[in-house]
């Protein structure tokens, strides 16, 4: 039997029973302390300043969740299989704790399954590569109202864990889409997903507790680098992936990927600016064309300018990946162009990058074919190299 591929996984570790009882116990504790600071203060103003913030928060939230729910879907992933995992998402296989496998009946049979969002009224679903990627499995999409529809995966991108589903169905509801670029740390955010494939739409919220990290996500045979992710305290369990991470604009800022095998309570989200040029591609052209660079790099900042000795703090520095291959890939736009290893881009058509205007996101705000300006620093001293963009295939 083939073991199901994840492309992201990663553990927490979430206290579901403590954070249930602790906030049963904390409410009636909160009420006390103000009744009582209303009856000992001079005015009762602070309490009642602390009640109001309380009480619109907590409206907030439960107006995004209700008008962002409905167009919030289960992904379930059927397999033939004989035993089967009964959820998927960001985390490791216990290999050690698994039952002894019984025979393969070759019925279709629920193994696992993510969450997605609506985006267009005709049945159009953001979700994770990761919960889609399996060639050898058939899908179905649950809808908020408890209507299931077969759904075809239209487009998986080869670079970000996002792909599109497509159901037969008309007149959907739909979530707004905002500018993750606007974001600030400490804001307010919702994430709602298929928690643990058996809990649809359970509601987490949070802060956003950090922005543009660079965060290596795995499953122990393969991995991925997300750039530019969100980090969140909101909680992210096995069977979120694909589901969005919301502002209380009710707005989707984010894709829930991948949570922290090391850290409790962190995870992280795709911004939804990178992919929206994906989705403006699946629309124009019916499947999703990137433009391709050809280069391994690494974004610069002080502290690793100051580790490899770099004459410049910010910059695409093109270097050896993570099993040493090539930082410029044969036959590639930058191998034609003259880019070499330990080049650095300083610029793009005169726009510098940096760490949170790094070079893929650059790339990707442009179409296969353009002509580009990069300014590099080789071996100290400033050049102008142009090149045309090829289609990643």
């Amino acid at each position: 039997m083939d073991m199901p591929k994840w492309t992201l996984a990663m553990i927490l570790a979430v206290g579901l029973v403590g954070g249930v009882i602790g906030g049963a116990v904390a409410t009636p504790l909160l009420e006390e302390v103000l009744e009582d600071f209303e009856m000992e203060g001079s005015d009762g103003l602070f309490s009642t300043e602390i009640k109001r913030e309380v009480i619109e928060e907590e409206s907030a939230t439960i107006s995004v969740v209700d008008n962002v729910s409905p167009a919030v879907v289960s992904v379930i992933i059927y397999k033939k299989l004989g035993s089967f995992f009964n959820r998927t998402g960001p985390f490791l296989f216990d290999f050690g704790s698994l039952p002894s496998l019984p025979q393969d009946d070759g019925e279709l049979r629920p193994a696992g399954g993510g969450s997605g969002f609506i985006v267009d009224q005709a049945g159009l679903i953001v979700t994770n590569r990761h919960v889609v990627e399996d060639k050898q499995a058939t899908y179905r999409v649950v809808l908020n109202d408890g209507r299931e529809f077969d759904a075809d995966v239209k487009a998986i991108d080869p670079i970000l864990d996002f792909a599109l589903l497509k159901i037969e169905a008309t007149g959907l509801p739909t979530v707004r889409l905002g500018d993750s670029d606007g974001i600030r740390i400490g804001q307010t955010v919702i994430a709602i997903g298929n928690v643990l494939s058996e809990f649809s739409n359970t509601v987490t919220s949070g802060i956003i507790s950090g922005i543009n990290r660079r965060v290596v996500a795995g499953d122990g045979f393969t991995s991925e680098v997300i750039e530019e992710a969100i980090q969140t305290d909101a909680a992210i369990n096995p069977g979120n992936s694909g589901g969005p991470l919301v502002n209380l604009r009710g707005e989707v800022i984010g894709i829930n990927t991948a949570v922290s095998q090391a850290g409790q309570s962190l995870g992280f989200a795709i911004p939804v600016n990178a992919v929206k040029p994906l989705l403006t591609s699946f629309r124009e052209q019916g499947r999703i064309v990137r433009p391709w660079l050809g280069v391994r790099y690494l974004m610069l900042s002080a502290a690793i300018a100051e580790q490899e000795k770099l004459p410049v703090k910010e910059g695409a520095y093109i270097a050896l990946g993570r099993r040493g291959e090539p930082g410029i890939v044969a036959e590639s736009p930058a191998a034609k162009a003259g880019l070499k290893e330990r080049d650095i881009i300083t610029a793009i058509n005169g726009q510098p990058l940096s760490v949170k205007r790094g070079l893929s996101r650059v790339i990707a705000e442009f179409k296969s074919g353009s002509e580009l300006t990069l300014t590099v620093l080789r071996d100290g001293k400033e050049m102008t190299i142009r090149v045309t963009l090829g289609e990643l295939k």
